[in-house]
């Protein structure tokens, strides 16, 4: 249920945010988790969590985008819902880097002796800061410009 009230579709905008970093966490300890279970990896497990982790971010992502078009259309906010465009495309590429990234530790947890399998690791770090940079630089133009209007 998408809010019609502009403060209030703001502050849910925020509270989805807030709940797409909690199922960073829970998809970071669920995979943390599945490594342990190494190298007779729990797959049947792991594969759940990916799914629930993905109907999560997909439940956040369509919500987003109503309230995006909520701002364009009911408040004339073009500037707010392509803010939202733009994070929306950031969320994307880190849910992907993260998935990489996933990828990467098995494959290092699996050949230790390959040196090559830790610098693909600290490369994609780098790609996952760079991104959350990105994303921290959209919210706050975000924050910014909604708050102009008060």
């Amino acid at each position: 249920m998408v809010p019609t009230d502009f403060k209030t579709l703001i502050q849910r905008f925020y509270h989805l945010q807030a709940e797409r970093v909690e199922t960073y966490q829970l998809f970071e300890e669920g995979h943390e988790a599945y490594l342990r279970t190494g190298p007779h990896y729990d797959f049947d497990h792991y594969r759940q969590l990916v799914h629930e982790i993905t109907q999560a971010f997909c439940g956040i992502s369509t919500e987003v985008l109503q309230i995006k078009e909520k701002l364009h259309r009911d408040f004339d906010r073009p500037d707010l819902s392509e803010h939202m465009d733009k994070l929306q495309s950031k969320e994307k590429h880190k849910l992907e880097l993260t998935a990489k990234l996933q990828l990467a530790r098995q494959q290092a947890q699996d050949h230790p002796e390959d040196e090559g399998c830790q610098e693909k690791i600290q490369e994609i770090k780098q790609d996952v800061i760079k991104n959350k940079e990105a994303l921290s630089e959209i919210m706050q133009d975000f924050k910014y410009d909604s708050e102009e209007c008060e």
